[in-house]
């Protein structure tokens, strides 16, 4: 069982539903726009692949709180490729990117999905890829706000001692 499976528990010991992504977040793929390396123009905005920032260019297509989701080329199928953002960068075709509406936090999200395993997602041979219409599938824990933002809180400070002890 993941952290984030027992925090649920501990919190809703009734337990709670669970939604589809499509159901209960905006999949903001349409502004998605690859731009080939020699053709971007060097900025600081940073510029997302499938596996986290690919270069720095001038201009964007998102602004804002968003948790980004390797379609295809990620680095590992066990530790899938999971990234939450803010402000302004730019997106290309490898990467989905998605926010909740109203009942999911996004930061409760990036967790969500951090732990998860993709594999029955995935489509595709030697190239895995997990295509909108499976991501809207994923079945999601939707825990009153209030608890999604206690658990946020701990795995956020349980993130951070992590980063702290490996920086040692």
């Amino acid at each position: 069982m993941s952290k984030i499976d027992e925090l649920i528990q501990e919190y809703c010991p009734e337990g709670v539903e669970f939604k589809e992504l499509g159901a209960v977040c905006e999949v903001a793929n349409n502004k998605r726009k690859p731009v080939k390396s020699s053709l971007r123009t060097s900025g600081d905005i940073p510029y997302y692949g499938a596996n986290n920032i690919q270069d720095y260019v001038d201009g964007y297509t998102h602004d804002g709180e968003y948790v980004l989701i390797a379609e295809d080329g990620s680095a590992s199928l066990q530790n899938y490729s999971i990234q939450f953002v803010t402000g302004k960068f730019w997106a290309n075709n490898h990467v989905h990117v998605v926010r909740g509406i109203n009942e999911i936090e996004n930061r409760f999200l990036f967790h969500f999905l951090s732990g998860m395993n993709f594999a029955t997602y995935l489509t595709g041979g030697t190239r895995a890829k997990l295509n909108k219409a499976k991501l809207v599938e994923i079945k999601i824990p939707v825990p009153p706000l209030e608890v999604q933002k206690e658990i946020v809180k701990i795995l956020d400070m349980f993130t951070q001692l992590e980063a702290e002890q490996i920086g040692r």
